[in-house]
């Protein structure tokens, strides 16, 4: 089965124009068309604070709950501006100016995908999606042409309606619909060297998670709380068909996929 490698770029890197440079100029030697080895790629990213400062500049307050924006249709203006148009697009002319095929995507564009308003009991979070289906079918198509595909993280619900939708959320529940047609993995690219048993210590990264480990770490309390999240997506990613997670160092991209850096989530 082909390889396919859907990458997740943290918000850190989006935030520094120097390092995203580095990073796309990396992925473009991996997977542009001057590489004789590439594999698939689909690369997924979020906004980093460049969304705040735009609504915080027009006026329109803005609203965190445990780091997740809540987006009124004010904001939804905005982070659909900024996500799926400068920075989607800023991405995009990068890749092209390095000789990699791209093209820039949100949900709504080929029907890629489709979510409903989040519900919760206690908190409106407004726009907000989550994720129901992946036009997997569509992304193939693209990605036989040898073109990468750059996801912005905006949705929609099939009744015109734009949603906002979490990054990570995105690059999960893509990498899970694309196992069916790929041996894929899925990499979580951001500021960190990997999982960290200490968090200023860059060289305590755990090489290697499984279910069993994981369990026993939390136990210990020797994960970090705001690393739970992503590992709790990552095994669900592992147990819906997607061969592994790695999560690394941006800057290391090319020793993720070989599996010299960063750390592994694995299902056995």
């Amino acid at each position: 089965m082909e390889k396919l490698y859907v990458v997740k770029i943290g918000g850190n890197i989006i935030d520094d124009e120097a390092k995203l440079a580095s990073f796309l100029k990396n992925f473009s030697s991996i997977f542009g068309a001057s590489s004789s080895s590439r594999g698939r790629a689909i690369l997924v990213h979020g906004g980093g604070k460049l969304a705040t400062r735009v609504a915080e500049a027009m006026g329109i307050q803005q609203q965190m709950i445990d780091g997740r924006r809540v987006t009124d249709a004010g904001t939804l203006k905005v982070v659909t501006m900024v996500y799926a148009g400068f920075i989607n697009k800023s991405i995009v002319a990068q890749l092209q100016a390095r000789d990699c095929n791209a093209i820039g995507l949100t949900g709504a564009d080929g029907n890629v995908i489709q979510a409903h308003k989040r519900i919760h009991p206690t908190i409106d979070y407004g726009f907000v999606g989550d994720v129901d289906a992946v036009n997997a079918g569509l992304l193939n198509s693209l990605l036989q042409q040898n073109i990468a595909v750059v996801l912005a993280p905006i949705t929609h619900n099939n009744e015109g309606q734009l949603l906002n939708t979490n990054a990570d959320t995105i690059a999960q529940e893509t990498a899970k619909a694309m196992s069916a047609l790929y041996e894929t993995e899925l990499i979580y690219s951001f500021e960190k060297a990997g999982v960290l048993l200490d968090v200023d210590d860059e060289a305590s990264v755990i090489k290697e998670i499984n279910p069993s480990s994981y369990t026993k770490l939390k136990e210990e309390n020797r994960i970090f709380a705001g690393m739970i999240p992503k590992l709790d997506n990552a095994f669900q990613a592992v147990g819906s068909g997607v061969s592994k997670v790695i999560i690394g160092k941006a800057e290391q991209l090319q020793q993720l996929i070989d599996g010299s850096a960063g750390t592994a989530i694995i299902n056995q």
